[in-house]
């Protein structure tokens, strides 16, 4: 699809970051609210690897927290970012981070590989033409794009290593892996909806295109 929204930052395949996401009970359902690294700083593995989870969730008193990350990103683009709830940075373990989205978790405090789950966070994220592309296909032929690499659960997932990761996948029934060259812009724009997302078991995030 495209987007009225402007492309304000480009040259975002490969960068790095790393996420805190912290999980909450909130009217009888979880909530998980996701801070990152994301355009201030590249995540520094020093840093990163003094993050203790459960230290984080007893200071921000959540439920749980899930260290989300290193990560790298498999945009090409990322457009104005709109979200209503007030700006918020902290930091963790010398680590600068700003919140970023709030994730409905429904009745369980942690999503399972290939389910979907639904994030506010009010941006617009290009995927240039020319460009290679990683999608896990549902059984009912509906189509996830990566946004993001994984680097938290095989230190050795590359972009290059991506296509041939649908060897490596336990995907459940009916579900494929494929890769793709790009004759168009794709664009995912969740400026004015809620995204729909899910991982695989190494934590390699996808996205709905709305």
């Amino acid at each position: 699809m495209t987007s009225d929204t402007p492309r304000l930052i480009d040259g975002v395949r490969g960068v790095r970051y790393g996420e805190v996401i912290a999980a909450f009970h909130r009217d009888g359902r979880f909530e998980a609210e996701v801070f990152g690294t994301q355009f201030l700083n590249d995540c520094p593995q020093e840093l990163w690897d003094g993050l203790d989870a459960d230290s984080l969730a007893a200071d921000l008193g959540a439920v749980m927290v899930k260290l989300n990350g290193p990560r790298h990103w498999v945009i090409d683009g990322m457009g104005i970012k709109v979200n209503a709830r007030e700006p918020v940075l902290r930091e963790f373990n010398g680590l600068l981070m700003r919140r970023l989205a709030v994730i409905d978790l429904g009745e369980q405090p942690v999503a399972s590989p290939y389910t979907d789950v639904h994030v506010d966070r009010g941006a617009v994220f290009f995927f240039d033409a020319g460009k290679p592309v990683y999608e896990l296909v549902s059984p009912d032929d509906v189509a996830y794009v990566m946004q993001a690499l994984c680097v938290g659960v095989d230190p050795s997932m590359t972009e290059e290593s991506l296509e041939t990761l649908g060897e490596r996948l336990s995907m459940p029934e009916g579900w494929t892996y494929r890769t793709r060259i790009l004759d168009d812009e794709l664009v995912v724009d969740t400026t004015a909806t809620i995204a729909t997302v899910l991982q695989d078991e190494f934590e390699n995030s996808y996205t709905l295109p709305e």
